[in-house]
C-alpha cells in the first residue's frame, strides 16, 4: 500500500509519540505520507518508569504505522538530555536520508500549588518541557543551516506543543505553565531566527483527553460517538503545519475537537503619558488605570474561582 498525501516524502520526527495526542500526531503524519521516527520514553504520566510490556509505546505506535502501510522507526531518546536528542536527529537522517518536519510533544505532569512546590518539581517541569523542546531543535536547525549554507534549498518545519496553561495560566500548575509558556515564547523567537534558513515554527496548544488530563479535566473514558477531545481531532492541524502547504510562522493556535483559533502573546495596551518629566508616584498609579481601562481584558486562568 502507498501512502500519500499533504506529508508525502516528508520525513518526520514526533517525540512523546507512543500515546495520546503524539501517538496521533504520528498516525496521521503517516496516513499523509510522512517517514516517521517516533520517539517514546516509555514513561507514565508523572515522568516514573513506565510498565513492562512486549512491546515499547513508541514500537507499538511503529506497529501500528506499518499496519496501514507506512514506514516508521522507533527511538527511546531522552529528548531533554543534549546527546540523546541529537542522536534522535541523526537517527532520522541516517534512516531515511533527511529530516524535514520535527514535532515537539514530549512532555508529563507534576501538579502542586505553588507554595508547596519542590524545587524538583521545579525543575522537572522545565527540563522536560522547555529544554525538552529547545534541545532537539537545536540539534534540528544545526543540520537544517547546514544544508542552507551549503547551498541546498531546505522547506523545514517545527512544531512545537504548548497549553492553555501556557497562555492563560492553570491553578496548581504553575510550573507547568510556566514552562509552556516559555514554549510559546520559544515559538516565536525560533520562528524569527530561522526563518532565513528555510525553516517555519508554529506551535499548537491542543485541548484533548490524554493521560494527562484524563480523570483530571475530563472523564476517564471517552463518550459514545463524537470525542470532541480525542486526542486525533488535533492532528490534522499540527499535519498542515508539518507540511510544505503551510505558509505561516511564529503563531501559536489552540485546537480542539473540529475548531481552532490563533493566539496572540504579549500585546502593548494604551501609552498614557505625562509628557517629558518624570511621572510622580501618584501620577504612576493614575497612568495604570487609565491603560488598564482601555486594553482588553484578560483571559481568566485556569481553575481560578
Amino acid at each position: 500500500m502507498t501512502m500519500s498525501g499533504s506529508c508525502e516524502g516528508r520525513v518526520a520526527i514526533v517525540t512523546g509519540a507512543g500515546r495520546g495526542l503524539g501517538r496521533a500526531h504520528a498516525l496521521e503524519l503517516a496516513a499523509e505520507g510522512a517517514k516517521v521516527v517516533v520517539n517514546d520514553l516509555g514513561v507514565g504520566r508523572t515522568g516514573d518508569s513506565g510498565e513492562a510490556a512486549e512491546l515499547s509505546p513508541a514500537e507499538s505506535v511503529v506497529a501500528e504505522i506499518e499496519a496501514i502501510g507506512g514506514q516508521a522507526v522507533a527511538n527511546g531518546a531522552d529528548v531533554a538530555d543534549w546527546e540523546q536528542s541529537g542522536a534522535m536527529i541523526q537517527q532520522a537522517i541516517d534512516t531515511f536520508g533527511k529530516l524535514d518536519t520535527l514535532v515537539c510533544n514530549a512532555g508529563f505532569l507534576r501538579d502542586r500549588m505553588l507554595a508547596g512546590m519542590s524545587e524538583e518539581e521545579w525543575d522537572l517541569m522545565m527540563r522536560v518541557h522547555l529544554k525538552g523542546h529547545f534541545a532537539p531543535s537545536r540539534h534540528a536547525i544545526a543540520y537544517w543551516r547546514d544544508m542552507a549554507k551549503a547551498g541546498e534549498t531546505v522547506d523545514a518545519r517545527v512544531v512545537n506543543t504548548s497549553s492553555g496553561a501556557g497562555l492563560n495560566g492553570s491553578i496548581g500548575q504553575g510550573n507547568y505553565a510556566a514552562a509552556k509558556a516559555g514554549i510559546a515564547l520559544l515559538t516565536i523567537q525560533q520562528a524569527a531566527e530561522w526563518g532565513r534558513y528555510g525553516v517555519k515554527v508554529n506551535a499548537v496548544a491542543p485541548d484533548a483527553r490524554t493521560r494527562m488530563t484524563a480523570g483530571i479535566f475530563y472523564d476517564e473514558e471517552a463518550p459514545d460517538g463524537w470525542d470532541e477531545k480525542d486526542p486525533g481531532n488535533v492532528s490534522p492541524l499540527v499535519c498542515w503545519l508539518s507540511s510544505d502547504a503551510c505558509d505561516v510562522t511564529g503563531r501559536v493556535f489552540e485546537s480542539t475537537g473540529g475548531q481552532l483559533n490563533v493566539c496572540d502573546g504579549w500585546q502593548k495596551g494604551p501609552i498614557e503619558s505625562v509628557g517629558d518629566r518624570k511621572m510622580t508616584v501618584a501620577e504612576a498609579g493614575e497612568l495604570v488605570t487609565t491603560s488598564i481601562a482601555g486594553a482588553p481584558t484578560p483571559a481568566p486562568v485556569h481553575g481560578a474561582q
